[in-house]
């Protein structure tokens, strides 16, 4: 990649102030396959500087040129798949045709649905019949600081920049420095589409390091983030001195509610979407409740689909499972599989290692445990491995109120025929979203959590006002 090493700053690539080499490890090999530069505090400053003076004039430009850009942004983005499929693939290690299929095309998914949002939403309109003189406006927040995520890097992109641009905000993207190669092959694509200079910034650094000056950087107005809870507890510190908004998509343990009358692919449909991405999803239904009539027969069925799930290096064709993102991330989920062995559980499938086929990189086995009980730290603790947990419960009331036992509130799943229960389930659980029945959300829907699972809403017309102020005037008409 030619621009490996640069930022890209007010329309251009630039090098970095001071170089500060970082290899970017492949975890299919745990060999080198780049090397990007880390910024510094004159790299954020230059970048700032750079949306600061491209605000003004992309906020006013009319909505139909905003739009006209991101379908530009689009179309180079659908010609370049291929490269994006290859980056993430080797930086995050995600299966090829898994990037291919569900990697690059979450990020077109999420342009197009913002595209539709935008062109449905009343941008300004009068407040009411009571007030037919008041109008309200929707005008963008300013300078925005968008930090991204190593594990589905093209969907957290699609979902920060598509609506900031809509918006009418300039904005300086951070994305994780375990995963920039993806971002720089995005911030080739946006150079194509000929967006004004200083309204797409990239600048590669650390979260102690850019990330950190971004969030206490006077010129910026708003800080987007997806990461981890902790990260996101330092973030609002950060920004709370310049009283910035602060947008934060962090954790989740979701549970899985699999009532007694649920259809018979239920417990299989589960385990697989825990195991998707290697785990690696802050929605992925990590904790199965089963109705205690099916409860043994669910232990084995998700046994059979850890056991019969491929574990795969990322570089090979084929349905299965790649590496987790790193050494760091390997030793915390093996340390959290032995904490299950150590306090008790009963490990069904998978456990601590390697497979068996593989003998260097950060493979996690497909692990299963049941008879988990409450207090078990793999119950409590987000694991971002393929590690699944199970419990039985006997009744509505217990399964809601172990569901809503955690700190987390991102995603929870129901299992049942029953659409009375259903519904009766969905509006008592805390979280942000239910999926029910493996039935997923459509395009534009509201994606987010509640407690520690971050504020705000990623995603359609919700998306779009997250970068959005909200101004009222008087006497208009």
């Amino acid at each position: 990649m030619d621009h490996s090493r640069h930022f890209y700053i007010d329309g251009r690539w630039v090098a970095p102030a001071a170089p500060r080499d970082l290899d970017v490890i492949d975890p299919s090999t745990e060999e080198v396959c780049a090397t990007i530069s880390l910024g510094d505090q004159a790299d954020t400053d230059a970048a700032v500087a750079a949306a600061r003076r491209a605000f003004d004039g992309w906020a006013a430009t009319p909505l139909p040129e905003r739009i006209a850009a991101l379908e530009r942004i689009l179309a180079v983005y659908l010609t370049r798949s291929e490269d994006m499929a290859q980056a993430i693939t080797a930086e995050m290690g995600a299966p090829l045709d898994w990037s291919r299929q569900q990697q690059v095309t979450s990020g077109d998914w999420h342009f197009e649905g913002f595209l539709a949002a935008a062109r449905a939403m009343e941008w300004d309109h009068p407040l009411g019949p009571q007030s037919p003189g008041e109008r309200i406006f929707h005008e963008p927040v300013g300078v925005v600081a968008l930090i991204t995520p190593w594990n589905w890097p093209m969907n957290q992109i699609a979902l920060k920049v598509a609506p900031a641009l809509l918006a009418g905000c300039t904005m300086v993207l951070k994305p994780s420095e375990v995963s920039p190669l993806s971002a720089l092959v995005f911030a080739e694509i946006v150079d194509a589409a000929g967006l004004p200079p200083g309204v797409f910034n990239l600048v590669n650094g650390d979260g102690p390091g850019v990330g950190s000056q971004l969030s206490v950087h006077a010129d910026v107005d708003m800080v987007s983030f997806t990461g981890s809870t902790r990260a996101g507890r330092l973030i609002s510190k950060a920004a709370a001195d310049t009283i910035k908004r602060v947008s934060l998509e962090l954790g989740g343990k979701g549970a899985n509610i699999i009532f007694s009358d649920a259809d018979d692919r239920a417990v299989k449909r589960g385990a697989a979407r825990c195991f998707s991405n290697s785990g690696q999803s802050c929605n992925a239904p990590t904790r199965m409740l089963v109705h205690r009539d099916r409860y043994d027969a669910a232990v084995d069925i998700a046994a059979r689909v850890a056991e019969d799930t491929p574990v795969i290096p990322a570089h090979q064709e084929g349905r299965g499972i790649g590496p987790v993102v790193s050494e760091v991330q390997f030793q915390k989920i093996q340390a959290l599989i032995q904490s299950g062995i150590d306090e008790g559980a009963r490990l069904v499938a998978g456990g601590t290692g390697r497979p068996g086929h593989l003998n260097r990189g950060y493979f996690v086995r497909p692990t299963v445990f049941a008879d988990v009980t409450p207090d078990m730290t793999i119950w409590r603790e987000e694991i971002f491995g393929p590690v699944l947990s199970i419990i039985p419960f006997d009744t509505e009331d217990q399964a809601i109120a172990m569901a809503n036992d955690t700190e987390y509130g991102l995603t929870n799943y129901i299992q049942t025929t029953d659409k009375d229960r259903l519904r009766r389930v969905a509006r008592r659980l805390r979280s942000g979203m239910v999926e029910s029945n493996g039935r997923g959300f459509s395009k534009g829907s509201p994606f987010g959590g509640m407690k520690q699972s971050g504020n705000g809403r990623e995603g359609g017309v919700w998306g779009l006002h997250e970068f959005l102020e909200v101004k009222i005037v008087s006497d208009w008409d």
